[in-house]
């Protein structure tokens, strides 16, 4: 294949879905819909902010493997204004589009498994609409859902962080394949979809580190693997999400035009990296988002 071809296979749907976000955008703005209750004004400079905030968040999807809502929601949420709840719809809406581009660019690339990519999402299905229902039950009882956020934040980092800077020596790293009866990568879905529609995290976060530690996978082909397992969550999850009315759609839609750009980034140069300094990078972040939510429960205000 040229060269020409190559590109196209490789950027032709990240080209369709920046149309497909234009037309959504049309159509918001043509239709007049309201943001949700709370939700800060979408003015020109606050477009630009969330573009270069979507970005940079696509940029770490596709590097460490997440949907992008993990690094959206604690900055939308203590940083730009955001109602709690909006600021997780929202985030999930996100990893919609975040997910596909960035699960396209590892495709083309061959970091992932497509038979553990099948089970961990349909998995992840049935355990969302589970999630979505608990989060209705949740939702106006903000401190309980922060410390149930920063818990979840909480539970993967440390050992991300640890072997981040003692890496040990593996044989695994270039394999292909994620090893595992398809039963417990179901399992695993299911769990991840649950915290899915609760949290809205879009569920990377637990992939990640469960693939890697429970069923010892190779980090390159983990974080393709994780974000292609996301695409039918986000979509079920940010529907849901969508209908209950906790999305800001102007801004969502602006966060998803960076974030498949960025996506397409972080997929291109994960291997220029090595597997311990993405680790590395991914736990220190979660450790940062698990203090900050955890210390709003407790009533706490941090930086």
């Amino acid at each position: 294949m040229d060269r020409t071809g190559i590109l196209c296979r490789r950027y032709a749907p990240v080209v369709l879905l920046l149309l497909l976000i234009a037309g959504l955008a049309a159509w918001r703005l043509a239709s007049g819909i309201a943001p949700p209750e709370g939700t800060p004004p979408l003015t020109v400079t606050a477009a630009a902010v969330l573009l270069a905030i979507g970005f940079a968040a696509g940029i770490f999807s596709g590097l460490v493997g997440v949907g992008g809502a993990a690094i959206l929601l604690p900055i939308m949420y203590f940083y730009l204004g955001f109602p709690e709840s909006v600021a997780i719809g929202t985030g999930l809406f996100v990893v919609i589009f975040t997910s596909i581009s960035g699960a396209w660019g590892h495709r083309v690339r061959n970091n992932l498994d497509t038979r553990v990519t099948v089970w961990l999402g349909a998995g992840g299905v049935a355990g969302v609409l589970l999630g979505s229902w608990l989060f209705l039950l949740l939702v106006d009882r903000s401190a309980l859902l922060s410390l149930i956020l920063g818990l979840v934040f909480l539970g993967p980092t440390l050992n991300m962080i640890r072997e981040g800077l003692r890496p040990g020596r593996s044989t695994r790293a270039e394999e292909r394949r994620i090893d595992g009866p398809s039963w417990a990568h179901f399992s695993f879905g299911v769990l991840v979809g649950v915290l899915t529609g609760l949290t809205g995290l879009g569920g990377g976060y637990a992939i990640v580190p469960g693939l890697i530690y429970l069923f010892g996978a190779p980090v390159y082909i983990t974080m393709g693997t994780s974000l292609a397992s996301l695409v039918p969550m986000a979509v079920i999850g940010g529907g849901i999400k969508v209908a209950q009315g906790f999305v800001a759609i102007g801004a969502g839609l602006i966060l998803s035009a960076g974030s498949i750009v960025g996506a397409q980034v972080g997929a291109a140069t994960i291997r220029r990296f090595a597997p311990a300094t993405l680790k590395l990078v991914f736990g220190v972040y979660f450790l940062y988002a698990a203090i900050l939510f955890i210390a709003e429960y407790f009533g706490v205000a941090l930086p």
